[in-house]
């Protein structure tokens, strides 16, 4: 089960919506991992993706990529986004290559996801699907927050702080990037699509 699983919207709104993730299996390959991770991340950066971190250390707003990059440990689990699948297939591609043994995680719709993954000479080892949310769900806010928020699969986005933000920009006082970068700092990952959260909360403040 990946925490990048549940992201809410269209397939209109994911279409450009990709996480890319690498974890190793404690107990089994992680001793030595560290090193693994640091060429993870040298390959995944040359496509420069929109956002990325470590869950062990944080995100590319927060922590920074120095941080980030002298920090990997054997439990780390590393992730980047993208919004193509260009730039997918082609990570993909570079990371068959360097046969890290790593577990290579990606999530986004399935039949993009699958696309990718042929067009780099994989094939999809196991697909997970979101069932959505069950429950009271009458409680939850509108589905444009949940958009939001459910990019944070950790569920550190609050949803009333999307819903200030998103009131700044219509009053003018802040603009979208400044406000999808404020709701992507709080996911300590890195997960968050900010070019996606940029444009959904402009539709929000429309």
């Amino acid at each position: 089960m990946t925490h990048t699983l549940h992201r809410r919207g269209s397939a209109e709104s994911l279409a450009d919506d990709f996480v890319v993730f690498a974890i190793a299996a404690q107990g089994f390959n992680a001793e030595g991992a560290a090193k693994k991770f640091e060429k993870f991340f040298d390959i995944v950066k040359k496509y420069n993706p929109n956002n990325f971190g470590d869950m062990r250390t944080g995100n590319s707003l927060v922590a920074g990529e120095e941080v980030i990059r002298k920090s990997f440990k054997d439990n780390s689990i590393v992730h980047a986004v993208f919004n193509d699948e260009d730039t997918v297939t082609k990570v993909l591609k570079e990371l068959k290559d360097a046969d890290l043994g790593l577990s290579i995680v990606v999530s986004g719709l399935v039949h993009k996801t699958d696309k990718c993954c042929k067009k780099a000479g994989l094939e999809m080892h196991t697909v997970e699907k979101s069932l959505g949310i069950i429950g009271n769900t009458p409680r939850l806010p509108d589905e444009s927050v949940l958009e939001v928020t459910t990019m944070c699969g950790h569920g550190m986005i609050a949803f009333n702080l999307v819903k200030k933000l998103a009131d700044d920009v219509k009053k003018g006082r802040t603009s979208p990037n400044k406000a999808a970068k404020e709701i992507a700092k709080q996911c300590v990952c890195g997960v968050v699509n900010i070019p996606r959260v940029e444009r959904l909360i402009k539709a929000m403040a429309s």
